[in-house]
């Protein structure tokens, strides 16, 4: 009987049509709908859309299946769902750390004269979210947003020495070992070794692995749980961040990672 049907749904769907281009662009313009108001129904967010009702109907409950969004059925209303919240909530804590890590980043770029990043493992490669440039001429420079393999770079290996082997393994099945110049670590068996050895002292190198003549040091940063979450990153030219430097350097940065972490409310885990 109709009135046994729960209000909002469908009779029937089928999830394997569509999944076009245009059904993304009509999902994320449905999922704004729905985050401005508190509660739609059916009608309302077709009437909003200008979509029809079974198209909405097909939009709903693909974002259903993936918590994007939520039926209440007691009054028949759609809302936002839990994932679409945690998806939010992680450009928030990007923002976040990287608002309260600025001041970090800025002593740290003081202290060794050169640039400083901080990035984040996303889809298993590193994301850049945000720089304080050295003031010398000559220097590294990673636009906001660029990405890059973690197995060459020093954030990336920050990261994956910290991460467990099994995700570090499906990382590099994932991604492979491209080899950038001839200093590039394309041996996983090398690779697992250094990052073991970056592990233990808390701070990793990218010596010229991605940029011949550029080097970089780079340490992790954590949250509550002691989860590697980022990492901070100081970068310039081999003739300044000499071999014979990086003892120097790499508790630095170490320490700016740490710093950060602390600020964020983290916690660093013991360290051999």
């Amino acid at each position: 009987m109709e009135h046994s049907r729960k209000r909002g749904r469908p009779k029937s769907f089928n999830p394997t049509k569509a999944g076009s281009i245009q059904a993304l662009d009509r999902g994320l313009a449905l999922l704004r709908v729905i985050a401005e108001a508190d509660g739609l129904t059916l009608t309302d967010l077709a009437q909003r859309t200008g979509l029809a009702p079974s198209t909405v109907h097909r939009l709903l409950f693909t974002l259903e299946a993936h918590n994007f969004v939520v039926h209440d059925d007691e009054r028949g209303h759609w809302l936002i769902g839990v994932d679409a919240f945690k998806t939010g909530n992680a450009f928030l804590r990007n923002r976040r750390l990287a608002g309260i890590g600025r001041e970090t980043m800025h002593h740290l770029m003081e202290q060794t004269g050169e640039t400083v990043n901080l990035g984040i493992e996303d889809g298993g490669e590193v994301v850049f979210i945000s720089q304080v440039e050295s003031h010398n001429t000559l220097r590294a420079f990673f636009r906001a947003g660029s990405r890059g393999l973690m197995h060459a770079s020093g954030v990336g290996k920050a990261l994956l020495s910290v991460f467990s082997e099994a995700r570090v393994q499906q990382i590099l099945y994932s991604k492979g070992l491209q080899r950038f110049t001839e200093k590039t670590v394309v041996d996983p068996n090398v690779l697992f070794a250094e990052l073991n050895e970056s592990r233990q002292r808390g701070w990793a190198v990218d010596d010229e692995e991605r940029t011949l003549g550029m080097r970089c040091v780079a340490a992790p940063i954590y949250n509550e749980q002691g989860e590697a979450i980022a990492a901070v990153s100081m970068s310039g030219p081999a003739v300044r961040i000499t071999s014979q430097r990086l003892g120097e350097f790499g508790p630095i940065v170490m320490r700016a990672a740490d710093q950060i972490t602390s600020s964020i409310g983290g916690m660093v885990p013991r360290r051999a």
